[in-house]
């Protein structure tokens, strides 16, 4: 019966109703919030010299010149796939696409398989020490990013993480505090009869959580990585500062390299790798959407 009830008050939120005007109001805002990419997306099979002659039109010449003239100037504005082809070969983009590939599923794995067995662990078990790991969980999340950055540099260096395996566990670090946060929320409504019945079937504590707890944990799960892959997959920063970028490369650092080459920057290149970058995490979001709902509902904090 809970279950359906938590179920009918999701529901009841996605059927939630907006007046006509809100419709058209939320419409535009979302429409202005996605101009971004759309201009990123069209500039990306122009040419360079009407990039920013014409950002937000695809032909050459105004439709106050006439139709027949619009239409003959996209012939002129457009070149097809060149600048994908220009952007790929300049950037070596499949082999960055494969660093970024492990590095964000390295990292989300493992940031999973870890934070939701803390969260287990902490929510079951009530001493000091459970207590401090989640307080230091919880202001992993307050502290600055840029108050630890160049600390984090020099430590990466000494211990040898400057490779994609390396960053997977910084990545774990910084990670963590919003993973263990929302799985601890999701634990406190798992019932503890459930547990203590595996238990009495035999079950060790391991075989316990990754049968009968683990599964239970899907909507945070998948929430949980949806929003680290995003940031780790979007992430300049922190490669940047750990990665051997001489040998490892990101598609962001491959995109700034592409930005810094001497002479004239190839703008239509830098559009067409930006518009393959955020393809596949646009897609990965597309295809999990709807866990993110229950999954931020389920690991609301509990009573």
């Amino acid at each position: 019966m809970a279950k359906e009830k938590k179920q009918s008050e999701i529901s009841t939120v996605r059927r939630a109703k907006h007046g006509g005007i809100l419709t058209v109001i939320f419409a535009i805002v979302s429409f202005l919030w996605i101009s971004p990419i759309l201009i990123v997306f069209l500039n990306s099979f122009k040419r360079k010299a009407y990039i920013f002659t014409h950002p937000f039109s695809p032909s050459a010449n105004s439709l106050l010149e006439g139709w027949d003239k619009f239409v003959s100037g996209i012939g002129r504005a457009m070149c097809g796939w060149l600048n994908y082809s220009n952007g790929v070969r300049k950037t070596n983009l499949w082999g960055c696409f494969g660093n970024s590939l492990f590095i964000t599923v390295g990292s989300v794995a493992l940031i999973i398989l870890c934070c939701s067995m803390t969260a287990w662990y902490i929510t079951r078990v009530h001493t000091k020490v459970t207590k401090a790991i989640y307080v230091m969980c919880l202001f992993s999340m307050i502290v600055p990013f840029q108050m630890v950055m160049f600390t984090l540099s020099k430590f990466a260096n000494i211990l040898h993480l400057s490779n994609p395996v390396g960053i997977i566990v910084v990545y774990l670090g910084f990670g963590a505090g919003l993973a263990v946060f929302m799985f601890t929320g999701f634990v406190k409504s798992i019932s503890l009869e459930i547990e203590e019945a595996a238990m009495i079937d035999g079950c060790s504590p391991l075989q316990t959580f990754f049968k009968v707890v683990f599964p239970i944990l899907k909507p945070t799960t998948v929430t949980v990585a949806i929003l680290e892959a995003m940031w780790v997959w979007n992430d300049y920063l922190l490669p940047s500062l750990v990665l051997n970028i001489n040998k490892y490369k990101t598609i962001p650092i491959a995109v700034q390299f592409l930005k810094q080459t001497h002479g004239q920057i190839d703008w239509g290149a830098m559009m067409a790798v930006l518009v393959l970058a955020i393809l596949p995490i646009i897609l990965f979001y597309i295809a999990c959407q709807k866990y993110i709902i229950e999954g931020v509902l389920a690991g609301a904090v509990k009573g």
